[in-house]
């Protein structure tokens, strides 16, 4: 496994640079880790506008980034250890967040702190989330990433996201702040987070056989154009917030769907799907088959026959979808 050394702390660039290991590197393994100013990194299927504080982050000058991942909205600060894979997709590497996290439970407890896998892709010690994880699958490659909360400003976390109030409850809690916690209070030895970063680096390097990779100016300079002309835009980051004529939100053990649909004589004319969920296959792909269907049951039924509906949306049964999509 290739490790490749990183030192930017603006989103765009470690967004850009996961793309670019995906699409233009050669398919080998790598592993990068990198911590950021304070930034809110949103999922691939969320709606900006619904998960972010917008006045808090302006105030606070705050960065707001889309990843290519699934999953729900994060808060990254100076705290906040990040760690991304990207390697060739094995056939049951696709949601087996078991597989990515038990190397960071390993490390953990091979230093005194007793942590677990809990859910679909979190990390815990005592009940509370330190670290979450989402993936991201193109062709036979795979992206897994994490964040590892090592001293994060608590406060800013839970000031510059909004939670729905859809997740809170089917947690049981109140509030963001009882569920998460920093990994710092739990270390017998009052390390730094740089520190705790070449802990990790040397326990994986022992799992791994990690190489260095020092990536060329040539590449740098491709990525610093992905930033410029997609990873920093408005349009990827925010894009604009639509309006819909039936918008429909449940949880289910896949994460949170948010369908919203303009509906004109009966047919679905634009269907877009926010969320929490991961994905196999871009939403878009289920959106367009939605496109010009019959707003009932039946038509959206047969149109979704031949779907495998987890590609879209893993763990959820098709007709729990289409009930989902059709109650009125």
């Amino acid at each position: 496994m290739k490790y490749i050394k990183t030192n930017w702390n603006i989103p765009y660039y470690n967004m850009a640079f996961e793309e670019y290991l995906i699409n233009k590197m050669p398919e080998d393994d790598y592993l990068f880790f990198y911590i950021h100013d304070p930034s809110i990194i949103v999922g691939k299927h969320q709606n900006t506008l619904e998960e972010v504080n917008k006045e808090y982050i302006d105030t606070n000058d705050i960065y707001v980034s889309r990843r290519l991942s699934g999953g729900g909205a994060v808060y990254h600060d100076e705290g906040n250890l990040n760690f991304s894979f990207v390697m060739k997709e094995g056939n049951n590497d696709i949601n087996n967040f078991k597989k990515f996290t038990q190397p960071i439970i390993l490390a953990l407890e091979k230093i005194g702190i007793k942590s677990e896998l809990s859910g679909r892709n979190d990390i815990t010690i005592d009940g509370k989330k330190f670290s979450g994880n989402a993936q991201y699958a193109k062709k036979n490659r795979l992206l897994h990433h994490g964040t590892l909360l090592f001293d994060s400003q608590m406060g800013n976390l839970s000031n510059a996201l909004n939670v729905k109030e859809l997740k809170i409850k089917s947690k049981g809690v109140k509030s963001v702040k009882s569920r998460v916690t920093n990994i710092k209070p739990y270390m017998k030895k009052d390390i730094t987070i740089n520190e705790f970063q070449e802990y990790l680096l040397e326990y994986m390097s022992e799992l791994n056989n990690l190489e260095e990779l020092v990536i060329s100016d040539s590449d740098i300079n491709k990525i610093n154009t992905a930033v410029e002309k997609k990873f920093s835009t408005w349009e990827w980051n925010w894009g604009e917030s639509p309006q819909f004529d039936i918008q429909k939100i449940d949880k289910f053990d896949c994460g949170i769907i948010d369908a919203r649909m303009n509906i004109y004589e009966g047919n679905i004319e634009e269907c877009k799907l926010y969320g929490d969920f991961f994905v196999k296959k871009p939403i878009e792909e289920l959106e367009n088959i939605l496109f010009k269907v019959k707003y009932r049951k039946e038509d959206v039924k047969e149109a979704l026959e031949k779907v495998n509906i987890e590609d879209f949306f893993f763990g959820l049964d098709k007709e729990d979808f289409i009930n989902f999509i059709c109650e009125q």
